[in-house]
């Protein structure tokens, strides 16, 4: 199967062996509660690697909850340190303190910026929390009984217990109150209480964003949204018409209709809601359809777990939304996202963490999906026959090589070389464009590089 398309990287931070225990302590829980990272401690003449490793993994083990981590190895005269990305905890250090990296510094952890990392990773659950100004008279009783009705062993009488249950009602002081997943799911007026709970979907006709589109803006509970975003999908995306094998005209979307909507269901079920300045975004492009959801992956997952991991931020809802027959539980809506463009010929889908948020590319291009493994059709003494590369260079061309997808980004280049300046990093794959041996493919963050020879010819 073709691998998803991600992009991440590890930042680097660094300390001086003379760096006393409540900088190591620091520097591990900043970046445990960042986004991971690579903590280098430089060796002097007068400092010996194995007593640093031991400092090291005595600092982890005192942080609140122990941090653990790989086994610290030395490379030229530095004890690196792998602080994996996608920790599930938020770490303090022995003195109490929440730290965080920011722009390569180590810095306190505002408090609200806590209170959302201890929500991201599932410390604390905003959809659990009674929503503030909210009553019983909130809720859409009708929408709930109807919910309650097609469960078995559940009727419209036991409707109320059935809310308390799955969490969507909580006690305050002998009080029903409804929780924030209760009004997502079953409000009169969900957008009172959670500023930014819709969809704003906008069709384009181009590649890019101009002022001539389409747009729709989809409120309501949730279950509301699923079911308005579907004929928006049904008028915006192309479609063709084929003879079947029975000679009967077959209708066929340029993407399967069923990942799209799996995409925006996996958007409703697990985005932030917490964070309420925002709002899912649907956009569809002449070569393109994108899925941008608020907040970051949540708890231990990351990029590279995302297919193989569960971890949901939002259970309540995830819980409803499945007694609705709308998501499978157990959460495979990934696993088949990808074989569902798999199946029509069509790239991987590409998934992208962003400061804000977290989103999800599919493309239309069957000539792009159909490119060869690079490995298949070239070596790497005939790609650097003639050309006068560094060992940077050389590593990059043998990551492409050895990529299922075909393609290597600048973060994964940085991942090889984490002591190495991004801007070097940089300079080295533009140089390869020069050569004419790689070819830059989209913009900015989503850029990405490829083989020339491999490329799609319209490219």
């Amino acid at each position: 199967m073709t691998t998803p398309t991600t992009t991440s990287a590890l930042v680097p931070y660094t300390l001086a062996a003379q760096a006393s225990n409540t900088d190591i302590e620091e520097a591990l829980a900043g970046l445990a509660n960042y986004q991971g990272g690579m903590l280098h401690v430089h060796l002097d003449d007068s400092a010996d690697g194995e007593t640093i490793i031991d400092r090291v993994l005595e600092a982890a083990l005192t942080l609140d909850p122990p941090l653990i981590l790989p086994l610290p190895r030395i490379v030229d005269h530095k004890v690196i340190v792998h602080v994996p990305a996608g920790m599930p905890h938020v770490y303090a250090t022995s003195a109490g303190r929440y730290v965080v990296y920011h722009t390569s510094q180590i810095t306190n952890l505002p408090s609200r910026e806590l209170r959302r990392l201890m929500m991201l990773r599932g410390a604390l659950s905003f959809e659990s929390t009674p929503a503030e100004g909210a009553n019983r008279s909130d809720l859409d009783w009708h929408k709930v009984n109807e919910y309650a009705a097609s469960l078995a062993g559940y009727s419209a009488a036991t409707a109320e217990s059935l809310l308390l249950q799955r969490g969507c009602l909580v006690d305050v002081g002998g009080t029903l109150r409804p929780t924030y997943a209760g009004i997502l799911l079953f409000g009169k007026d969900p957008q009172r209480f959670v500023r930014g709970a819709t969809i704003s979907a906008v069709h384009f006709d181009g590649t890019v964003m101009t002022d001539t589109h389409t747009r729709q803006d989809l409120s309501g509970t949730l279950i509301d949204q699923i079911r308005h975003i579907e004929p928006f999908l049904r008028a915006h995306l192309r479609r063709e018409v084929r003879l079947g094998d029975t000679m009967a005209r077959e209708e066929q979307y340029e993407y399967p209709m069923e990942a799209a909507r799996e995409l925006i269901i996996n958007a409703l079920a697990h985005r932030d809601y917490s964070i309420q300045g925002d709002y899912i975004r649907v956009l569809v492009f002449t070569n393109r359809f994108e899925v941008h959801s608020p907040g970051g992956l949540p708890g231990y997952m990351t990029l590279e777990n995302l297919k193989d991991e569960r971890f949901s931020r939002n259970p309540i809802i995830v819980q409803v939304l499945s007694d609705m027959l709308y998501i499978e539980r157990l959460g495979y809506g990934v696993d088949r996202v990808i074989e569902l463009m798999q199946s029509h010929g069509l790239r991987a889908p590409e998934f992208i963490e962003r400061a804000g948020g977290f989103q999800v590319v599919l493309y239309n291009s069957r000539e792009e999906a159909a490119v060869p493994s690079p490995a298949s059709t070239v070596s790497l003494t005939e790609l650097i026959a003639g050309h006068d590369l560094n060992p940077r260079q050389e590593r990059a061309l043998t990551l492409l090589l050895e990529s299922p997808s075909g393609r290597l980004t600048n973060s994964d280049l940085q991942a090889q070389f984490q002591e190495i300046h991004s801007e070097t990093i940089r300079r080295d794959l533009v140089d390869l464009v020069k050569k004419g041996i790689l070819l830059k493919m989209g913009q900015k963050r989503g850029s990405y590089y490829v083989l020339r020879r491999a490329a799609p010819e319209q490219a």
